[in-house]
Formats: C-alpha cells, structure tokens, sequence
C-alpha cells in the first residue's frame, strides 16, 4: 500500500494555518498522509486541559501516520493527555509535543521523509 505524502503548512499566523492545495485555511487543523481537515474539538470534547485525547489522534494514525507532531498552542496552553501519548506509543508511532511555531517546522521537515501527521492549534 503506497500512502500519499503529507501536505506542506506554508503560513501559519494567530488563528490561522495555510495549508498547501487547501483553498480555505484553517484555525486548528489535523494533518495527515494524503489530506487534511479542520479540528473540531467538539468531536472528541478536547479542551485545553486535560488535553489533545486519544481520539483525536486515531485519525491521523488511521490515515498511515507513523510520527505525529502534537502542537501545545502558540504559548504552550494545550495540553496533551498522557493516554494519548501511551495510546501513540503502543501503536508504534513516535510523538512530538511542542509550541505551534516549532510544531509546523518540524512537520514541515519530517514530511519529506516520514510518513507524519500533525493536530495544531493556532491560538494560545
């Protein structure tokens, strides 16, 4: 099974992240090979504490992951639960917790040589 590459952020401000071959961008976005879409956090009842849940990962696992870069907010305040880490880690996958700035470069990086995905938030 081949996975499509993952999608390069090319701009990210407060509340915004542009994402390369997305028209609209986005406020707080799950990345993953072959696509990406917004981040609800109502979906999964996600706040800044605890934090990023297990669910909210499964995705980007689903669609091939195998590193994921988790981003804490542009001043840290997202925290990330530590099932979902033990979650990443029993499925193999290796994490990455940081600021969003740090978050989209590293992704950035990884995207050309692993198969990565990435949930960041764009505020706080």
């Amino acid at each position: 099974m081949e996975t499509k590459g993952s999608p390069r952020i090319t701009r990210l401000t407060w509340g915004r992240l542009e994402v390369e071959g997305r028209a609209v961008p986005y406020r707080d976005a799950k990345l993953y090979p072959g696509g990406a879409r917004e981040w609800d956090w109502n979906e999964t009842g996600t706040q800044h504490r605890p934090g990023i849940q297990p669910a909210d990962v499964e995705e980007v696992l689903e669609h091939g992951a195998t590193v994921v870069v988790l981003s804490q907010g542009m001043y840290g305040q997202l925290e990330v639960c530590p099932e979902t880490l033990d979650l990443l880690n029993e499925r193999g996958a290796t994490a990455h917790v940081l600021r969003t700035e740090q978050a989209v470069r590293l992704y950035n990086e990884l995207r050309e040589t692993e198969h990565v995905g990435g949930l960041f938030h764009t505020t706080c």
